[in-house]
């Protein structure tokens, strides 16, 4: 029997598995050089240029761990734990332990750092470790075992580990071979499990699912249908083996998605390339990596680990006063739900949360310049830790640019009165921080967009490829009157699995000020005209009500009971008397629909409600639970909530669920086109007026000489 390429299947592995990310590895601080593939810290950037990260300090109580720090919380918990020396202690995710809130926001540009402490989440002996390492003082200041359910975040020596023992598998591969597919060509894919009872108790699991790659690099199209493996993660033994009757492989024709390598003629005009200029350059700035500062906007960003991409104290300035006023003190994805709708043995595990159990950092590929971001783009590395404590860097992982697509700020012309030319507009510019993380066959875009008016905008799009289910069946005619439960038929012998995609976001709005908001639904409510006194016989009327308690902000959207969402700072008043505040705008939403009962949504119930307000509190960041990884629900946002603290005039945190469900479709294959969601976090009274009413307009002058091709 053939024997598999470990060599091969290892740098697949690293390019094609779940997490689909490209480290930069870099070498210990005794080399004297650390540095991976990045750009110059000035506008303009070229991707292909390499930046020093040996020798960044932080300079903002919110800046990420450097390399210098991951270094040396390496050091302290070799000193604290010698298994981490041995490698029987793995690292899971590291990041910065931020300072407490208060002290953020009392912080000035000038003043010294707050103690710099990192938090570690590590595995040793099959006990999940939350570990506080405080840089300043060299000491482990603590170490919490099992603090709740589930594991922590996965790493990639896990996923490879459960690969190599499935592939090491003589049962195994013989389900392979008898299949006709050979191990050269074959793609081992180790999928999260979730958690479903106590069987599972004890011991890490993965279940490895097989591809094969044999005529495309689309193997996500291929699937082995009917087989895999499932691996005891820390003995690195198999548990059990799935065969069941093979079912057809799809074809490798029509999955081919690489321009370089297509040759398939498309039918339709040729589109001309499109540049924005800016004859002056980009108008934001970026100051030590992290502060970006824009038009009327102050906020800083950074990659994380686990979330992908922090935005952190965004404040924006007054048109009236010039005052910097606070909106939000943090926003990010909090978590991702992806349930797989396919109640079968080889399926029903299908639930993940990615966040949470492999991380957005880490499956984050480098930006492609000039298709994922614009000229004038500026590009931010992300600074992770190995499983060994070493440090990597993610080159390009995210870009800011300003965006201008034609859109109005505001408008009027007038027409009523009689000889007046007025005819006022603004264009909408704006500012993007965006990246782009590839986890498996989906890969997730998250936008921030802020505008001049004060809106933040939010959107999550997802492109690649279906995760897909084998089929006998090449036609729908083929099916009779049997329609697979699981999904349509997309290819020849290709099921497309209905599934639902939720992302829910931590907003820590701070409305002027941290420890003063509320929560304010604004009901618009009919009402009936009484006979005879009007013409019209209902009309709709706001009323407004103050939430006092968490489940008062267990929120529900429904189209027939319309509300608005208002975090309001009662302290902080307008002229008119209207406290100052945000209101949410939920885009095209959907709810989950399974069952509060059924185990995926238990764990991820986070996506019962649309809408949550909670006391803030700083242990509650993430809205599946600080250790997700068949984790059994006990540590969510639904528990929070469920405490019912009081939220009427506190420190708050919002949390908004996005989500759509997927019915797929065959324009959705090989690699589906981009579908988007979004919300906005708008100003409620909390400028005087508009913002932005004496904004300059564009003028024929102020820009570059650039005349149409041909005009109409």
């Amino acid at each position: 029997m053939a024997e598999p390429s470990f060599t091969r299947l290892s740098a697949l592995f690293f390019g094609l598995l779940l997490v689909l990310a490209t480290y930069s590895w870099i070498p210990g601080l005794h080399s004297g050089f650390l540095s991976g593939t990045g750009v110059r810290k000035t506008l303009g950037p070229d991707p292909k240029l390499r930046v020093d990260h040996s020798s960044a300090k932080p300079h903002h109580p919110l800046d990420p761990l450097t390399v210098r720090e991951i270094e040396r919380v390496r050091t302290i918990l070799f000193d604290h734990e010698p298994d981490f020396g041995s490698g029987s202690a793995t690292i899971h995710s590291m990041a910065l332990d931020e300072p407490d809130k208060t002290r953020v926001v009392r912080w000035k540009k000038g003043n010294r750092l707050p103690s710099r402490r990192a938090e570690v989440l590590a595995l040793s002996g099959g006990q999940s470790h939350v570990i506080i390492v405080d840089l300043d003082s060299g000491r482990v200041v603590s170490d919490v075992v099992n603090p709740t359910s589930g594991y922590p975040i996965l790493t990639m020596d896990d996923l490879i580990a459960a690969s190599q023992v499935a592939l090491q598998s003589i049962e195994f591969n013989r389900s392979v071979e008898a299949r006709g597919v050979k191990l050269s060509d074959l793609v081992a894919l180790p999928t999260f499990t979730g958690w479903y009872g106590p069987e599972e108790e004890g011991r890490r699991i993965l279940k490895v699912q097989c591809f094969t790659s044999q005529d495309t690099p689309n193997y996500f199209m291929r699937p082995i249908e009917g087989l895999y493996a499932t691996v005891d993660m820390d003995k690195l033994e198999i548990i059990k083996i799935v065969d069941k009757s093979p079912v057809p492989i799809p074809k490798a024709a029509g999955t081919e998605y690489r321009y370089s390598v297509l040759n398939k003629p498309v039918h339709m005009d040729r589109i001309n390339p499109i540049s924005i200029e800016q004859p002056d350059g980009p108008s934001f700035q970026v100051e030590n990596g992290h502060l970006v500062k824009w038009a009327n906007w102050v906020f800083h960003v950074k990659a994380d680990h686990r979330a992908g991409m922090i935005i952190s104290q965004a404040t924006v300035r007054d048109s009236n006063t010039g005052e910097p006023r606070s909106v939000m003190y943090k926003g990010f994805p909090s978590e991702l739900f992806v349930p797989y709708m396919d109640p079968e043995e080889l399926w029903y595990y299908k639930t993940y949360l990615d966040a949470g159990e492999i991380g957005l950092g880490p499956a984050a590929m480098p930006l492609v310049p000039l298709n994922d971001c614009p000229r004038n783009a500026y590009y931010i590395d992300g600074v992770f830790a190995s499983p060994d404590g070493k440090a990597i860097v993610q080159p390009n992982m995210i870009c800011l640019f300003e965006r201008y697509a034609g859109d109005v700020s505001w408008r009027h012309s007038e027409i009523l009165i009689p000889n007046a030319d007025i005819r006022e507009s603004r264009p909408k510019v704006t500012l993007v921080a965006r990246m782009a993380t590839s986890v498996g066959n989906y890969d997730y875009t998250f936008d921030w967009e802020f505008q001049t008016d004060g809106l933040i905008r939010a959107t999550v799009a997802a492109s690649g490829m279906l995760m897909v289910k084998g089929t006998p069946y090449k036609n729908v005619d083929d099916l009779g009157d049997k329609e697979d439960d699981s999904g349509p038929l997309i290819s020849e012998n290709v099921i497309g699995v209905v599934h639902d995609h939720f992302i829910t976001f931590h907003l820590d709005m701070d409305i002027d000020g941290p420890t003063n908001n509320s929560l304010v639904k604004v009901h618009l409510e009919k009402q009936r005209v009484p006979n005879g006194k009007s013409p019209r016989k209902s009309y709709l009327k706001v009323k407004k009500y103050v939430a006092k308690t968490e489940k008062d902000a267990q929120i529900k959207l429904s189209l027939y009971d319309p509300y608005e969402f208002h975090i309001v700072n009662p302290n902080r008043k307008s002229r008119l008397g209207n406290p100052a505040g945000y209101r949410i705008i939920p885009g095209g939403n959907a709810a989950s629909l399974l069952d509060h009962d059924d185990p995926p949504q238990i764990r991820a119930a986070f996506s019962n409600n649309q809408i949550w307000v909670t006391r803030y509190n700083r242990s509650e960041q993430f809205a599946g639970g600080v250790l997700v990884y068949q984790s059994h629900g006990d540590d969510t946002l639904q528990v929070w909530s469920d405490r019912d603290r009081s939220i009427e005039n506190k420190d708050i945190v919002l949390w908004y669920t996005l989500g759509f469900h997927h019915i797929p479709c065959q324009e959705d294959y090989p690699v589906m086109p981009t579908v988007a969601a979004s919300f906005e976090l708008k100003p409620a009274n909390f400028f005087e007026s508009n913002p932005v009413i004496g904004v300059a307009p564009f003028l024929e002058k102020d820009l570059p000489v650039c005349r149409p091709f041909a005009s109409s």
